[in-house]
């Protein structure tokens, strides 16, 4: 008999007699059951107000407007706040493209110093203040990263209480190429311990939250 083989018989002798696997399986279940106890309580009874809590506290901004329509208003207010011209990068998706832009000037296209970008939130997660951002054909991935300004999209209809929640979803969908979790605005304290806005991506982060229904805590 091996060294290994008098360890594991010795486990076994103090394990006793083993279990029916259906017994197993109740006990491991029983663990996950509710699932709830281990998640802490959401900042705030509705999601809309979870989330943005949470993302003010890590310095994001919000801005929260009636409709899809009210998004071009929206946007000039946040340009004039800080003092930025009205060329912005755009993401091509279709229901951007058919708000009214009278006064600013949307454009395809990310440049390496692109100073603002516009782009949609495939969902926001309340318990984190986080964004959830998938890449495809008319959302190219870099308008996450090179502006020094990425205003996001954000419908409260997308809104999900926890991570876990966002887990499930992707597992019935088409898993996408680039899956990005944006909490707040790029920032490190690496180079002597001072606070540098902007080191590995955008220094601001603005989130334009799109009221409509589907807002209560799942």
């Amino acid at each position: 008999m091996t060294a290994r083989d008098r360890i594991l018989s010795a486990i076994r002798t103090a394990l006793g007699p083993g279990k029916p696997p259906a017994q197993i399986a109740a006990e491991a279940a029983a663990l996950l059951d509710p699932a709830g106890i281990a998640r802490p309580h959401l900042v705030a009874p509705v999601l809309p107000d979870a989330f943005a809590l949470k993302a003010t506290a890590l310095g994001t901004t919000i801005d929260r407007v009636a409709s899809m329509a009210d998004l071009p208003q929206a946007m000039a207010r946040y340009l004039d706040a800080h003092g930025l011209p009205p060329r912005f990068a755009m993401q091509p998706a279709p229901e951007l493209a058919a708000l009214d832009w009278q006064g600013l000037a949307p454009h395809q296209g990310t440049a390496p110093d692109e100073p603002t970008a516009l782009g949609l939130a495939l969902c926001g997660i309340a318990e984190s203040g986080s964004l959830v951002i998938h890449s495809g054909p008319d959302n190219p991935i870099l308008m996450s990263f090179l502006p020094l300004h990425h205003v996001a999209v954000l419908r409260e209809s997308t809104l999900l209480p926890y991570l876990e929640d966002y887990a499930a979803r992707l597992s019935a969908q088409a898993v996408p190429r680039n899956a990005i979790l944006i909490t707040g605005p790029s920032g490190t304290t690496d180079i002597e311990g001072s606070y540098v806005r902007g080191a590995h991506g955008p220094g601001f982060l603005h989130v334009i939250l799109i009221a409509d229904a589907g807002t209560e805590p799942g």
